[in-house]
């Protein structure tokens, strides 16, 4: 398996691991969460934004997404922690704190537990070649 694509490949698509909302509260509060991931997005938060109560809200979002609302948010998250490590210089703490996951240690472990790798090892790993002059 490769760890970088031969050719210049692009790295990433289009995020297809979910699927899409079918009702407008729904939607608008999947919106919210890709508009900025690093905002606070609590239960409470998203059911605001969709004009639900939070428990319907939770139950509507399981039943179209497939995967609770946490989840979603958590993996928005490591999504734009992945583009922004491969494609900046950003420190990892910095990253961090503007991606919403408050610490760079809680940035890593989420990035165990969902990649099985360090965002630094993550980095390194698929860091676009810069070419020099």
């Amino acid at each position: 398996m490769f760890l970088r694509r031969p050719g210049g490949q692009s790295q990433f698509s289009v995020p297809l691991w979910s699927r899409q909302p079918a009702t407008d509260p729904v939607r608008a509060a999947v919106a919210a969460v890709h508009a900025d991931p690093g905002a606070r997005h609590a239960i409470g938060d998203l059911a605001g934004v969709a004009g639900l109560s939070t428990r319907h809200l939770q139950r509507r979002f399981t039943a179209e997404l497939g995967t609770p609302p946490a989840a979603y948010v958590e993996r928005v998250r490591v999504e734009a922690a992945r583009r922004a490590l491969v494609e900046g210089d950003e420190p990892v703490e910095a990253l961090a704190r503007r991606l919403g996951f408050g610490t760079a240690e809680t940035l890593r472990r989420t990035f165990h537990r969902r990649l099985g790798v360090a965002p630094t090892d993550y980095r390194d790993r698929f860091r676009e070649v810069r070419e020099t002059p």
